[in-house]
């Protein structure tokens, strides 16, 4: 497995350091530190941009250095740039498959600026992509698994039992029924009568009873300890998938890219995206490779 590791001088990406050295890889994997030096304010100030540059390769080299130590092939690498573009092009370059970052949890201006490069590379990575924020402890974890029974969710969960976790992980896997809100509660829309509306809701609880059955069953064939649970809404799908995970008290929340409805960068703005950059835990981007 080829994991890119984006970090900067904040305290946010030693978190993110300490979890991809704490976790256990597949064999063979190969994690490389890349900080990205923007100089776009030192232009006019002698020799701060050689400072800024040789200080992020000491860091950088301390990092591979921390990893290597853990039993994980490592390298570093600076480059200079914008981050945002920076590290999606370099993860797209090498063909990476996971990028992880930390989350700038800094109040007002600067949690906006630095939420951004997160953002970006949440959106726009061709790989899968972790927001690491801080847990309590170390070992075993709680991961969340976000599913809607389409093939981008069946890879989320593929993604999960391929690979190795901290003895005594266990996974639970959450389906949101994909109606409105409002349409379980009565009165029903004018448009539909009470009919209509039982089977519609029916139909839409059997599909996510079957993706959370489908989910289930990929787990249980890797040998993981796995449970599944289905949503009924009484907010958006992203508030519901939040809400689950810090009352389950998740460590990890992994989703796919987008859901049925096709269109990536749609679902992705409404659910995973939100869902990545406001949870209280670390979260997963899932997408298949290309």
């Amino acid at each position: 497995m080829k994991i890119l590791l984006a970090m900067d001088s904040t305290a946010e990406s030693q978190i993110a350091l300490a979890e991809a050295a704490g976790r256990p890889w597949p064999q063979g994997s190969l994690i490389e530190v890349l900080s990205v030096v923007d100089l776009t304010y030192a232009w006019n100030a002698p020799g701060m941009a050689d400072a800024l540059v040789q200080s992020a390769e000491e860091a950088v080299r301390c990092a591979a250095a921390r990893l290597k130590a853990a039993g994980i092939d490592s390298t570093s690498l600076v480059l200079t740039g914008d981050p945002k573009t920076v590290v999606v092009d370099r993860a797209a370059a090498t063909g990476v498959d996971l990028v992880m970052a930390g989350s700038h949890e800094a109040p007002d201006v600067v949690r906006f600026l630095m939420g951004s490069v997160a953002r970006a590379v949440v959106r726009s990575a061709h790989c899968s992509v972790e927001i690491i924020r801080p847990r309590a402890g170390s070992g075993a974890m709680k991961i969340l698994l976000a599913t809607d029974g389409s093939e981008c969710s069946l890879g989320a969960a593929r993604s999960i039992a391929s690979r190795p976790w901290p003895a005594g992980s266990e996974v639970r896997v959450v389906s949101v029924v994909e109606l409105s809100p409002a349409w379980f509660r009565k009165p029903y829309p004018a448009y539909l009568d009470s009919k209509a509306m039982e089977d519609l809701r029916a139909e839409a609880m059997q599909r996510a009873q079957e993706a959370v059955a489908a989910s289930e069953q990929l787990l249980a064939e890797a040998g993981m300890r796995e449970s599944g649970t289905v949503l009924v809404p009484v907010a958006s799908a992203a508030k519901m998938i939040l809400k689950e995970a810090a009352e389950w008290g998740a460590d990890l929340i992994v989703a796919g890219s987008h859901g049925r409805r096709g269109i990536s960068r749609l679902m992705l703005g409404s659910v995973s995206e939100p869902v990545a950059l406001h949870a209280g835990c670390s979260v997963e981007i899932v997408r298949p490779r290309k």
